[in-house]
């Protein structure tokens, strides 16, 4: 504390407050740092950095997680203790990626599939969903793909910032584009409030 705070304040006047010695203070400071010391000030440099690149909002996981991908070895708990020393801190947000409930599927629309993940042949039984891939620190983007039950290919697919109905829209009118056949095919989704709005619904109609 005192040595960060020495341009601020007299070291003399820290030392009494904090009761500790100038003495012992100074030859703290003039003894060469231990390995550990310097691998965790190479560590703080570091998270300094990417913590600032965020505009302070990354938190120690997300940096832990980035660091990790920079090959580095070390714990959440050090660098949470290295932020917490150094009075750098994330700031919370709500988890956006959390599974939602089902939505109401529409009177309507059967449930064709019934849990039989079996297809004799190409394009007769599709399923969709949506997933979240981050690309760079805090940024993330939607992906919605439909894939063949039969092949196991993906059919359609499309990626964007937000995750609304245009998003599986998009994948879907691929899968449809690329048939060879127009005959039915059944498309099964988890009910989602994005699967199940009135455009995917009429984009659709009749073949799910």
């Amino acid at each position: 504390m005192i040595e960060r705070c020495r341009e601020a304040f007299p070291v003399r006047l820290m030392c009494r407050c904090l009761h500790v010695s100038p003495s012992g203070y100074y030859g703290w400071r003039g003894r060469p740092l231990s390995p550990r010391a310097r691998e965790n000030q190479r560590l703080l440099d570091r998270i300094r950095v990417l913590h600032a690149e965020s505009d302070g909002v990354l938190g120690a996981p997300r940096i832990w997680d980035d660091l990790r991908e920079e090959g580095e070895q070390c714990s959440l708990n050090r660098i949470a203790r290295l932020m917490r020393d150094d009075a750098l801190q994330g700031i919370p947000c709500k988890k956006k990626h959390r599974s939602k409930p089902s939505g109401t599927r529409p009177a309507d629309i059967e449930n064709h599939l019934a849990r039989n993940f079996a297809a004799d042949e190409s394009n007769t039984k599709w399923v969709t969903d949506i997933t979240y891939i981050r690309i760079a620190g805090s940024l993330w983007l939607y992906l919605c793909v439909v894939v063949d039950l039969h092949s196991g290919i993906v059919v359609g697919w499309s990626m964007s910032r937000c995750q609304n109905r245009q998003l599986v829209l998009q994948a879907v009118l691929m899968a449809l584009w690329q048939r060879d056949s127009r005959k039915p095919v059944i498309l099964h989704s988890d009910r989602g409030c994005q699967f199940t709005s009135d455009s995917i619904s009429a984009s659709s109609r009749g073949t799910t």
